[in-house]
């Protein structure tokens, strides 16, 4: 949408009603990586355990996932446009909550693909895509801060939830603990979102978009494959979040053999925590750095923190850099988007941010199964681990080839 036909609304004040969509998107991204993200590196351990299944089947399960996904995700900024946000925020909410249930209620491993394809269509319900996109509704001038602060709750989700589901587990075993969390989800998030998200500011105005200048959906997504800084973005962070989410979906697996499971834990909610603090001391600075560039270091600061874990079994160290990698986990998810919106036509946001979170999810998608794989075939995360680092390095080279052009907001992809 174009921010020039927006109705002029006052951002910055605290009586805006889109700061309450960004509570809204924060709690739901709580629950929607909770869940639908940190939650996978909890099934994975609670299904090996309770079934004794190879970790290569039941990541398998979570490509799936992932790859139904990224279909799914691919056109959620239709599915606001068609069915408003509300709508679409409460469908997302009542989805991930039966696939949490569902994924408690497993017993073969074809249910697992069931309550895997459930899990999809909560994810593109509550997690970057939708998110990004309804924000984009009420915000424009501040709409990086506004992401930056709902996509908080994304890295909340691993510092609260991981820790809760696993106590949970713990006291009600895995099949009760995934109910509850489903019932809470559902008995929080619908009131708020009921009451919360109304009709967007910008709706007003997408008649005139729309009746204007304004390319269709189809010419952004093939003016989109055409533009080397757009693929150049896309393939860098499909590629890092490839390894991310392969060594995230296994770290406490590879830490329970080595630390125990409730240093995992600690672990786990110490990267999340410092996905916190790396986006929030990002947010001071972003608009003003070179974002190519602070990807590419973030890409390079996780391969060092692979590099520890592969060598160094230490108590103190493995959580060290568990913390290092945590630091741009936060980051590699708000990215995208402000890269999109700061070299992209405005109007083009909502579809472009949908196309390179599918794109990302497609690949990413292959990380847990290619991990868990290579351990089973080498024996130890070693190998599947220094494979995540060369990829990681090559991310790092790919994001910063910007095209022959740079674009500006007025141009269009």
């Amino acid at each position: 949408m174009d921010a020039r036909n927006y109705t002029p609304l006052d951002e910055t004040s605290i009586r805006y009603d889109g700061w309450r969509i960004v509570v809204v998107c924060f709690l739901l991204a709580t629950f929607g990586w909770g869940l639908g993200f940190y939650g996978q590196s909890v099934y994975v351990a609670e299904l090996q355990r309770l079934h004794g299944w190879p970790a290569s089947l039941i990541s398998s399960g979570t490509t799936f996932f992932y790859l139904f996904g990224a279909a799914l995700v691919a056109f959620v900024s239709e599915a606001i446009k068609a069915f408003g946000p509300r709508n679409c925020l409460v469908a997302g909410t009542l989805a991930m909550a039966a696939a949490a249930i569902s994924i408690g209620q497993v017993r073969e491993p074809w249910q697992l693909y069931l309550a895997n394809a459930v899990l999809a269509f909560g994810w593109a319900g509550t997690s970057l895509g939708i998110i990004t996109n309804t924000l984009g509704l009420w915000f424009d001038k501040k709409r990086g801060m506004a992401i930056s602060l709902a996509l908080n709750g994304a890295s909340f989700g691993g510092i609260a939830g991981v820790p809760l589901l696993i106590m949970a587990i713990g006291y009600f075993g895995f099949s009760g603990a995934m109910t509850a969390s489903a019932v809470v989800m559902v008995a929080v998030m619908v009131p708020v979102i009921l009451l919360s998200v109304g009709r967007p500011p910008v709706l007003a105005s997408a008649g005139a978009v729309d009746a204007a200048d304004a390319p269709s959906q189809t010419q952004i997504r093939g003016r989109a494959f055409r533009d080397i800084g757009f693929l150049s973005v896309s393939a860098a962070f499909a590629l890092v979040l490839f390894a991310q989410v392969g060594f995230i979906v296994h770290l406490i697996s590879f830490l329970d053999s080595v630390i125990g499971r409730q240093q995992a834990a600690i672990a786990v909610a110490l990267l999340t925590a410092m996905a916190v603090v790396g986006r929030v001391l990002f947010s001071f600075v972003i608009d003003r750095m070179n974002q190519r560039l602070a990807s590419a270091l973030s890409f390079l600061s996780q391969a060092i923190a692979l590099l520890i874990v592969i060598n160094v079994h230490h108590d103190y160290a493995l959580i060290a850099a568990c913390a290092l990698f945590g630091f741009s986990v936060g980051n590699l998810i708000t990215l995208p988007a402000l890269i999109v919106q700061r070299e992209f036509d405005p109007r083009s946001f909502g579809v472009l941010v949908s196309l390179i979170t599918a794109i990302n999810q497609i690949t990413y998608a292959f990380g847990p199964g290619v991990v868990g794989l290579l351990r089973d075939l080498s024996g130890s995360y070693t190998l599947p681990f220094y494979g995540c680092i060369a990829v990681e390095l090559t991310a790092a080279l790919l994001v910063m080839i910007r095209g022959r052009a740079r674009h500006t907001k007025t141009s269009s992809p």
